[in-house]
């Protein structure tokens, strides 16, 4: 069941009769959509016929989906045809009806709506990867022209989360990950607070079971003693507000299970050393209140410094507007607090995309687009291909922004971790392939340095000034990334770019040294990657250019793994590991070799290693620890649970000494839930 004071959204209840689901959803059309309502159930009973006796992995009728996921959709105040859309949004995929029937009996509109939602079911040759990320990629840019396909997709997939215990252990944590990756920063970047928080906690239910029931369990066991004493922050501020003649509502607000697992893993501590679990939000009439409110709450207990974000000033990407603030509040407790108007509460709970894509009609719909950056930049990256596409929306477009700011006082919003160079090409490709420096806030700082939010960037340029292959392990946004590859590939004919690897090519024919340093590397070692010798490398490959490069399905590189290229006749180029056995039986490996590394990993030392730990709630921030105390840097990780109540996983270390490695894993060895470190390898 939805945790009610968390705000969840109701359920509509598996279980429960289809006769009561539809007079509960009756009655929300009742309040809602009453001029619609005839047309809405006219369509709920076309899906219930057309569905007939089909089943759910739990054994309840097929057509409780459907209707639930419109029931979804009311909440968050979409239109009469999102929710005759949403209603049939699985008839074209699991039904015998068609697109011509769907678009006689509804009307194009509609029909546009399921289509772009539907699956791509059949993509001959291509594999299951690579058609989901086709899928994905389909119906995101169906939200370019009508961003209803991608709220109803967000309900559908809120909907199965919430059953998703039905199905085997395999399939419910590859869905879970997926929703955690894309579905849930989709929801924070349209701004559905409610479906994003809720997503985020239905995953981590099911990918990490035992810490989601021990937060749950704790915030449960303290919910009494939570709200008495919220009780008495929210009389000392109702107080205060009507001394001063401002009308406010307060609520409690309780934070959800994933975020405070996120401050568990960021700030490396347990969870009963969590203590700013409390939260109240005040809602007011006007903007000039919220900041009258803030000024209150200050002179009723002391701010802490550093933790006040004015989001109503510099609203986030996906319009969000609100004063977060948090105090020492009563009994030294740690308290946060959110003021905003309620038109801001509005906006935040059920996102802009609804709330202003349907609030009037006077907007014509090529100027409603242009409010969100994210259909801008969905519109910029039509062309991408699939697996490409899918890779760059995890990395640039569902991460946390930055807002920095031009000369001229124009403000660019950039991922999290980009750089002067990604401001650059951001502002102009030419600026970008010229740029030598750059100032933030008046002082120089170097190209690979990541940004901070709201430095004013100035970039420096020269015309001698050019690329360099070092950028692309710096730089944070797909724009910089293709641009500076672009320039590359026309002014260095030497470089080959193809699956995230760099392949040189040389005319002259390599020394053997090459094939020696492969065979002694095949003894057991710690993997190490660094750039090597260009003199040593390779042989040309004629003219050809558009030379594929794929990896070795025998040793399965991976990036990190110290890499070796060889030019298979007809089939381009093949990597391996260093030390992959089945390079000793590769005749003309000596003649046929070519240098390649990872695009995106520096030329500093690279190592990987395995770890297997007890279950512990705050394992990777003490891995991440371990690594920065010896200036180490974590270029990727995953922690996953396995059987017998233990957690594995891999990571991806860089470092500036090669010796700082063993200092490295003495210090991982002394953390107390670590059973087991294995140097190299995969997991």
């Amino acid at each position: 069941m939805p945790d009610v004071e968390r705000g969840e959204i109701p359920a509509a209840i598996a279980a429960t009769e289809v006769a009561e689901l539809l007079t509960y959803f009756e009655e929300k059309l009742s309040s809602y959509l009453p001029e619609e309502k005839k047309k809405i159930l006219s369509a709920a009973d076309w899906a219930r016929r057309l569905h007939g006796e089909q089943k759910r992995a739990s054994g309840d009728p097929f057509f409780i989906h459907p209707l639930s996921v419109a029931s979804i959709l009311i909440d968050i105040h979409m239109d009469a045809q999102g929710v005759i859309a949403a209603l049939l949004h699985d008839v074209l995929e699991d039904t015998e009806t068609t697109r011509v029937a769907l678009r006689k009996e509804f009307g194009r509109e509609v029909e546009s709506l399921v289509q772009g939602v539907t699956k791509i079911s059949v993509l001959r040759g291509r594999s299951r990867s690579l058609q989901h990320a086709e899928t994905i990629r389909k119906m995101l840019f169906a939200m370019v022209k009508d961003v209803r396909v991608i709220l109803i997709k967000l309900a559908d997939k809120l909907h199965n989360m919430r059953t998703l215990g039905y199905l085997e252990e395999e399939d419910r944590k590859r869905i879970a990950l997926e929703t955690l990756e894309i579905y849930a920063p989709l929801a924070g970047r349209l701004g559905i607070s409610r479906i994003k928080d809720e997503l985020e906690d239905l995953s981590l239910k099911h990918l990490q079971p035992a810490m989601y029931e021990q937060i749950r369990q704790y915030v449960a066991d303290r919910r009494s003693q939570r709200s008495s004493y919220l009780e008495r922050v929210k009389e000392a501020i109702s107080l205060e507000a009507q001394s001063a003649g401002v009308p406010i509502e307060i609520e409690a607000r309780a934070k959800h299970f994933y975020s405070i697992y996120q401050k568990m893993r960021r700030r490396g501590r347990p969870l009963e050393e969590i203590y700013d679990l409390l939260g109240l939000r005040v809602l007011c009439d006007t903007t000039s209140q919220c900041y009258e409110l803030l000024g209150l709450v200050h002179k009723l207990w002391m701010p802490i410094e550093g933790r006040f974000k004015d989001y109503i000033a510099m609203p986030k990407s996906n319009r969000y507007q609100s004063l977060h603030t948090t105090v020492m509040g009563y009994e030294g407790k740690i308290i946060e607090i959110q003021i905003r108007t309620h038109a801001m509460h509005q906006t935040a709970e059920n996102g802009i995309a609804a709330h202003w894509l349907y609030k009037s009609g006077t907007m014509k719909e090529e100027e409603k687009l242009k409010e969100l950056s994210l259909i801008n930049k969905l519109r910029d990256w039509q062309g991408s291909a699939g697996g490409d596409f899918l890779d760059e929306i995890k990395k640039e477009l569902l991460r946390d922004s930055i807002y920095v700011f031009t000369p001229k006082g124009d403000v660019v919003e950039l991922p999290y971790g980009s750089t002067a160079i990604d401001f650059a090409y951001h502002i102009h490709t030419d600026i970008g392939d010229h740029c030598t420096g750059a100032k933030a806030d008046g002082a120089i700082i170097p190209l690979k340095e990541p940004l901070k939010n709201t430095q004013v960037v100035e970039v420096m340029t020269s015309k001698t000034a050019h690329p360099h292959l070092d950028w692309l392990r710096y730089v944070r946004t797909s724009k910089a990334r293709t641009k500076t590859k672009h320039w590359l590939a026309q002014n260095e004919p030497g470089l080959i770019f193809d699956r995230n690897i760099v392949a040189r090519k040389k005319e002259e024919v390599p020394q053997p040294i090459v094939f020696q340093k492969a065979k002694e590397a095949s003894a057991p070692a710690e993997p190490e990657t660094q750039i090597r010798d260009p003199s040593r490398v390779s042989i040309k490959i004629g003219d050809e250019r558009n030379v594929m490069i794929r990896l070795a399905q025998c040793c399965t590189p991976s990036v990190g793994d110290s890499i070796v290229g060889y030019i298979s006749r007809g089939r381009g180029i093949t990597v391996h590991k260093i030390g992959c056995p089945s390079i000793a039986s590769i005749k003309d490996f000596v003649e046929r070799s070519i240098d390649v590394e990872w695009e995106t990993v520096s030329p500093k030392s690279t190592r990987r290693f395995l770890v297997t730990a007890r279950l512990a709630s705050n394992l990777f921030s003490e891995i991440e620890g371990a690594l920065k105390k010896f200036g180490g840097h974590l270029i990727e990780g995953k922690l996953e649970e396995s059987d017998h109540d233990t957690l594995r996983g891999a990571f991806t270390v860089e470092l500036d000494n090669r010796e700082d490695f063993g200092r490295v894993m003495k210090s991982l060895r002394t953390i107390p839930s670590i059973l087991n470190i294995q140097t190299g390898g995969t997991p």
